[in-house]
């Protein structure tokens, strides 16, 4: 990731964070891991309350997902898809804490459909997060990954690799 994108993403979050009346520095770390280089834009709450970073965080990270969503959509307008980067925004150590439990559920799920041959069911996750167990589990040869129902009710499904959709072995 270039600079140039780097300082765009910290630019645009602490205008964000500004017109919502917060003044919050934002720092980039550009993180590498199984889905390529990301840049993390990482606020600083040294200067928000509590009720400020559970407001930014909201309830089970919709806020800061949504926020999240808004930066990759408006920071890779009208860029091709080699020129597009990936953002994370990350806020009290949220992110890193929800990506080890996603990891944990992801190998969980990996263990029982391989072990039961059944369909593994994960519900509750936020698209980017089913994204991100996607690419967790893309490791695994034998296995695949994808997504059923509509939301508020998507779940992802872990399942061997080659079974037909709710066919078990």
């Amino acid at each position: 990731m270039n600079e140039q994108s780097q300082a765009a993403g910290v630019s645009w979050l602490e205008s964000l964070l500004s017109f919502q009346g917060l003044e919050a520095t934002v720092s980039p770390q550009l993180v590498e891991d199984a889905a390529g280089s990301s840049c993390w834009l990482v606020i600083d709450e040294t200067h928000l309350s509590q009720a400020q970073v559970e407001g930014l965080i909201g309830p089970r990270g919709a806020t800061l997902d949504s926020m999240q969503y808004l930066a990759n959509t408006l920071l890779n307008l009208g860029k091709d898809t080699d020129g597009q980067q990936a953002f994370t925004i990350e806020l009290a150590g949220y992110r890193a804490r929800r990506q080890a439990e996603l990891e944990a559920i992801a190998a969980q799920a990996a263990e029982q459909a391989q072990a039961t041959g059944k369909e593994f069911e994960i519900r509750d996750l936020s698209s980017a997060e089913r994204r991100q167990v996607h690419h967790f589990l893309k490791i695994h040869e034998g296995l695949e990954t994808f997504s059923r129902g509509r939301e508020p009710d998507r779940r992802l499904v872990v399942r061997q690799a080659g079974l037909q959709e709710g066919h078990e072995t």
